[in-house]
């Protein structure tokens, strides 16, 4: 690994809080923010199966303004929009998203459909045919968003958001670095009212992008701090997910999420992204937003290994990085030593590691190729236009 000195690295104002009771400090940030009106946005499990967002209703007082809490699972376009009229209705000056990767995302899509006055179709990005993607810039001021995690998710301080509409083959993709958060919270009650099968899911999640981020040839200087603790992190946590006791681990296992998107803010973004990982991005995305039932983390640990043995032979040296992270020493090409212990990591930790062990039936196999050739962030310039028949023989192969 060599350092890379032509980069651009962008901070974002942000508050943090971490710990026992950490949600008691909610007024004081409405306070700062001059909220008077907060409005909660959420799914059923929590708010219905859970005391948290009423003990958010009563930190808040007479500040709560509502809640929606039919966000559904991958975001779906009806309910980001039925919470955004439930939003305006109660005059919401600030959104408080109480979830995961869902809920947050759907969150800032929320603010965005509360402040853009153009058609959906004008505020997401645009894939020409044959030509690279483009993200529409969206100008109007946005309503401050915190964000109350249940579980680990990258999502928790990006500025992207993918919805799903039934209508549409592929998912809507919306970008504004005006609805990140202005602050967030890891309040241990909050976090361990997800299942453990949640927090193993979305933990496997954050471990596969650590690994992935391992190799990068190159990277910035101040990317590899942030890049290194975030693997020892997520590795460290990932076989303690299943302990529904255990905040710490979820805690940490947040922190190796927040790290991640301060690698990429560091200059991280800019280091090119290597083969196995963008196609097990995009394939995994379009599997489990076509198949409800399946978690981003199951999707990401069926298709890893193969995807490796399959596309890995196309960058060596980041392959060889990746089998030093996992102590995959030994002969052979690194790609495949790299696989075989990427397997084991996730199949110890009791994670699928073939797509037939998913429940899902193999005639949906092109379908979810055809989703894959349009996702902006694992494939800007669709490069993967020209490669339909080596991504469908990864597919087979992961069956």
């Amino acid at each position: 690994m060599s350092y890379q000195h032509d980069f651009r690295a962008t901070g974002y104002p942000l508050r943090l809080y971490s710990g026992c009771d950490a949600l008691e400090h909610l007024p004081s940030e409405l306070k700062r923010l001059k909220a008077q009106k907060a409005f909660i946005v959420c799914g059923r499990s929590v708010s219905r199966r859970t005391k948290l967002v009423d003990r958010i209703q009563h930190i808040l007082g007479p500040a709560y303004a509502g809640r929606y809490d039919e966000i559904e699972k991958d975001t779906t376009l009806a309910s980001v929009q039925a919470a955004a009229n439930a939003a305006r209705e109660a005059g919401a000056d600030l959104l408080i998203g109480v979830g995961a990767g869902s809920v947050i995302q759907g969150t800032r899509v929320v603010a965005i459909l509360l402040a853009e006055q153009r058609p959906v179709d004008q505020l997401i990005t645009q894939y020409p045919d044959n030509a690279p993607a483009i993200s529409p810039k969206l100008l109007a001021p946005k309503l401050p968003v915190i964000n109350v995690l249940t579980a680990a998710t990258t999502a928790q301080n990006r500025a992207g958001s993918a919805v799903k509409d039934p209508a549409r083959p592929n998912r809507m993709e919306f970008f504004d670095p005006k609805t990140r958060p202005v602050a967030l919270f890891w309040d241990e009650e909050a976090l361990l009212t997800a299942p453990a099968s949640l927090a193993r899911t979305t933990g496997t999640s954050v471990l596969w992008r650590s690994l992935m981020n391992l190799g990068a040839a190159r990277m910035a200087p101040l990317s590899e701090g942030d890049r290194l603790q975030a693997f020892r992190l997520a590795r460290g946590a990932l076989p303690r997910m299943g302990d529904p006791l255990d905040a710490g681990a979820r805690i940490e296992m947040c922190a190796a999420a927040f790290l991640q998107n301060r690698d990429a803010d560091d200059g991280g973004a800019l280091t090119e992204k290597h083969w196995p990982a963008r196609v097990v991005y995009a394939l995994a995305t379009a599997l489990f937003n076509r198949h409800a039932h399946v978690g981003q983390g199951e999707a990401n640990s069926a298709l890893t290994a193969t995807v490796m043995r399959h596309f890995g032979g196309r960058d060596p040296e980041a392959m060889a990085l990746i089998a030093r992270a996992v102590d995959a020493d030994g002969e052979g090409p690194a790609h495949l030593r790299a696989a075989d212990a990427v397997e084991r990591l996730f199949a110890e930790a009791g994670m699928p590691v073939r797509l037939r062990d998913l429940d899902i039936p193999r005639n949906s196999l092109p379908a979810i190729l055809e989703s894959s050739l349009k996702n902006f962030n694992a494939d800007p310039k669709r490069e993967f236009l020209r490669e339909r028949e080596a991504l469908m023989a990864a597919l087979e192969a992961a069956w």
